[in-house]
């Protein structure tokens, strides 16, 4: 199954060192062992929250799993690392997770309607979302149906001062909004 995996830097968890390919233990219990990755894109943030130092990587889940339901956190035996997402990737795998299963519960990472940034990103989702933040901040907007809760749109940026100034709250068109 594709999942998502969070790292420190030269794809090291918890001091082991993983390597690209195929990687095997022998237990998957989610709540003490195995390799853990993620269905949600999102809920890497929650393990490997520094998105400045952290890597994330798109990886395949097989062998025995075992899920502990904090999440969609996922113990397997065997992890296979497919690809290094950026951190621009992972915000738009995680805009995706959301538009392909609207009517699961949210991660602990997006906000409902309005977001600040804060640890270098927002992620909001509504029926008109809107985020603000600082200079090198990503801002991930979900746009959803009022009435189904689907997504209508996903937009991602950051500010750069250019197009997406700091402090100044934008939408899912990424044109700038009046917020009370």
């Amino acid at each position: 199954m594709i999942a998502y995996k969070g790292f420190g830097p030269g794809l090291v968890c918890r001091g082991y060192q993983f390597v690209m390919g195929l990687n095997q233990t022998e237990k998957a219990d989610c709540r003490q062992n195995g390799f853990h990755c993620a269905e949600d894109p999102l809920d890497c943030l929650t393990y490997y929250s520094n998105i400045r130092q952290a890597e994330y990587y798109i990886v395949n889940a097989g062998g025995d799993m075992d899920e502990d339901g904090e999440d969609t956190k996922i113990s397997c035996t065997e992890l296979t690392i497919l690809k290094r997402l950026t951190k621009e990737e992972l915000f738009l795998h995680g805009l995706a997770f959301m538009a392909d299963h609207p009517l699961r519960e949210w991660s602990r990472h997006v906000a409902k309607d309005r977001a600040e940034a804060s640890a270098g990103y927002a992620v909001v989702r509504g029926t008109d979302p809107a985020a603000r933040g600082s200079a090198g901040d990503i801002l991930a907007f979900a746009k959803e149906d009022p009435v189904s809760g689907r997504i209508l749109q996903i937009a991602l940026a950051q500010v750069d001062g250019r197009k997406i100034f700091p402090n100044v709250w934008y939408g899912a068109d990424l044109t700038e909004r009046q917020v009370a």
